[in-house]
């Protein structure tokens, strides 16, 4: 086997090219990603947005916002326009994307996707960004406000 290649644990061989990263699944993903900050249980997330402390995102899509509902006050960004609406500095910012030091709380339905979306925050600046633990489905199972 030439010295451009290496052997991973499946038996099987890939191009160890430069700046090639070894694969690593959802799981392993999500636990590096989380390790980087400090996540948020719904009723902290409540009583934060509640006192001005925190802005609540909710990412999920269309279908799910009309099935489950919405928590009240909660600013609604498709997923795929998150960064360009959240970024201080971006031409196309809500007018909610005041500072880098905004308290961002990222609501998926279950609180996977939200994780990777506030990875990304981060990589923009926005450090205090963080995502709710369960998503909205742990937020209505503590039987949070839903409109």
């Amino acid at each position: 086997m030439s010295a451009t290649h290496e052997r991973v644990s499946d038996g099987s061989s890939h191009s160890s090219g430069v700046g090639v990263q070894r694969p690593v699944g959802i799981d392993a993903l999500l636990e590096r990603v989380r390790a980087g900050y400090q996540r948020i249980e719904p009723q902290e997330a409540y009583e934060a947005a509640r006192a001005g402390d925190a802005l609540l995102v909710d990412i999920r899509y269309a279908a799910l916002r009309e099935r489950d509902g919405l928590i009240p006050d909660t600013l609604v960004v498709e997923r795929n326009e998150l960064e360009w609406r959240l970024d201080p500095q971006g031409s196309h910012r809500l007018p909610e994307a005041t500072s880098h030091c905004l308290r961002v709380v990222v609501i998926c339905n279950e609180g996977y996707a939200s994780s990777l979306a506030v990875q990304s925050l981060h990589q923009l600046g926005l450090h205090r960004a963080t995502d709710l633990v369960g998503g909205f489905q742990a937020w209505r199972a503590a039987r949070l406000p839903v409109v």
